[in-house]
């Protein structure tokens, strides 16, 4: 390729509009498949793209004019056979060459897109006739489909490298900072403030995540010492969360199976400096529950592939070629996204240590959220879990669509600006157990108790949760009554086997 180069800026111009080809090329065969890669975020900010700003600039701006791009094109007739291999790149140039800055002549494919100018301007000013407007301002006005959407910045302080008050102070240099008043070390800044080259953001200091994905990990709550398993784990905000409220101690095991998105993950956990994460290059539903690698997983975050529903708008897919797709292709595709959801969840469910599971996703379908919640619910159930509400003071909760769904969290397009869905499942303790199978009809003297039937002098085998207990104010669970615990457990679960197995004959 001949290019001429004129200054750093036209430098700059030059390789941001093949980054973001590249990129919109991933975004748009991605979307033909139905299968997106990841975020335009996510792709613009990784490590590989160099002008970050004016790539994903490029591309939002491009994919919001596309179909007037592609119009304009097709009417004036100028690409040929070798040019149409490019058409990411040719969209844009001409988007540049019509609607945004001068260009020069630094490459082949603007050398021939400018040579044509005339044609394109042609086609350009029939569009301004047939569509009855009188200015390219109105007509840009009129195909483009983006909201107005006014968030502000949240950025996650990660506790690992920096406390919270050192970000405040350096932050809050040419920003205006204050605390989120539920999320610990969240900050918000005014909305449309721009951090993606800011020291802080570059060395992994702090994090540009929102509030609703921030809340995901608090609501798991992992402790310091604990094994985690983050399920569907990349591009690693979560991970590298969970790794800071553990304060660097104990292990998250990140798991994910795409080859591309293990690459952003390693590079988010490097960036994060947590030394706690072992990331597993696999597929979560082949791992073994009773692989002694996973006997101590404790606490499950499960963010499984969705369909991006409530993060549409920060995304850009409004914007896609596939927001003309059917209703029925629509069904189809979020009947198989539930039906891998819950076989996810069940299988979360069934590691044998494991205490806490978090469901989470980013999708404001009931099929997606309620409905697989309540699916695997007597399985939950029979293993002696149920559902627990993550931050009560929240207002927005789960759809009435059965017992127990004010437990579930959801967060709102219109007031929140994101859609999320979180449901905590917790493991009774075997005193909760006790006293909700057992000691419902009791009163409370202790005479009829179950602990005091043992002769006091003979000494009893506490609980593996005896320390759990101690923080209830409850007295240890003999042995005992762990082992009828384990069998009437043992006796559900193959009757549930038993009636799905007949259910799908």
């Amino acid at each position: 390729m001949s290019t001429r180069i004129c200054s750093k800026a036209d430098r700059s111009a030059y390789f941001a509009r093949r980054e973001a080809a590249k990129i919109l090329r991933c975004v748009l065969q991605g979307d033909a498949n139905r299968k997106a890669v990841a975020s335009i975020k996510s792709l613009v900010y990784s490590p590989s793209v160099r002008n970050k700003k004016a790539t994903y600039a490029l591309v939002c701006q491009t994919l919001k004019y596309l179909p007037l791009i592609k119009d304009l094109l097709s009417a004036s007739n100028v690409l040929n056979s070798k040019w149409k291999k490019q058409e990411e790149l040719m969209y844009m140039i001409a988007y540049d060459i019509l609607f945004g800055q001068d260009i020069v002549l630094q490459g082949d494919a603007e050398k021939f897109l400018l040579l044509r100018k005339n044609a394109l301007q042609t086609a350009l000013a029939r569009l301004l006739v047939r569509e009855k407007v009188k200015s390219v301002d109105n007509l840009l006005k009129k195909y483009s489909q983006a909201p107005d959407v006014s968030k502000p910045r949240y950025v996650r302080v990660n506790s690992l490298k920096l406390d919270i008050e050192s970000a405040i102070q350096e932050l809050g240099k040419v920003n205006m900072v204050t605390k989120d008043d539920m999320v610990p070390d969240l900050l918000v800044l005014p909305s449309g403030t721009d951090l993606h080259d800011h020291p802080l953001v570059m060395n992994g200091s702090v994090f540009l995540q929102g509030k609703a994905s921030c809340m995901v990990a608090v609501a798991l709550s992992p402790e310091p010492g604990w094994e985690v398993l983050d399920a569907c784990s990349a591009p690693g905000n979560k991970t590298v969360h969970l790794a800071a409220l553990m304060k660097g101690k104990g292990k998250v095991i990140a798991c994910e199976i795409s080859d591309e998105r293990v690459k952003c993950l390693e590079d988010t956990v490097r960036r994060s400096g947590a030394s706690n994460i072992k990331v597993v290059h696999g597929d979560f539903l082949s791992i073994n529950p009773k692989d002694p690698a996973f006997a101590k997983v404790r606490a499950i975050l499960l963010d499984p592939s969705c369909s991006g529903s409530g993060t549409a708008t920060k995304r850009l897919d409004h914007l896609l070629p596939s927001r003309h797709a059917t209703d029925v292709n629509d069904n189809e595709r979020l009947e198989k996204l539930a039906a891998f959801q819950r076989k996810a969840l069940e299988h979360a469910l069934s590691f044998p240590s494991v205490e806490r599971v978090v469901y989470s996703t980013c999708s404001i379908h009931q099929i997606e959220n309620e409905d697989v919640v309540k699916s695997v619910l007597p399985l939950a159930t029979m293993l002696n879990f149920q559902l627990v509400a993550p931050f009560p003071q929240w207002e927005r909760r789960g759809h009435p669509v059965f017992e127990g769904a004010e437990n579930l969290l959801r967060t709102d397009m219109a007031e929140d600006m994101e859609g999320f869905f979180i449901a905590l499942l917790v493991r009774k303790t075997t005193a909760d157990y006790i006293e909700t199978h057992i000691s419902d009809n009791e009163e409370t003297s202790t005479d009829n108790g179950y602990a005091n039937s043992f002769p006091r002098k003979v000494k009893i085998k506490p609980s593996l949760s005896s320390s759990r207990c101690k923080l209830l104010g409850r007295r240890p669970v003999p042995l005992p009554f762990l082992r009828m615990r384990r069998m009437l457990k043992f006796s559900s679960l193959c009757q549930y086997r038993s009636n799905k197995k007949c259910a799908r004959t």
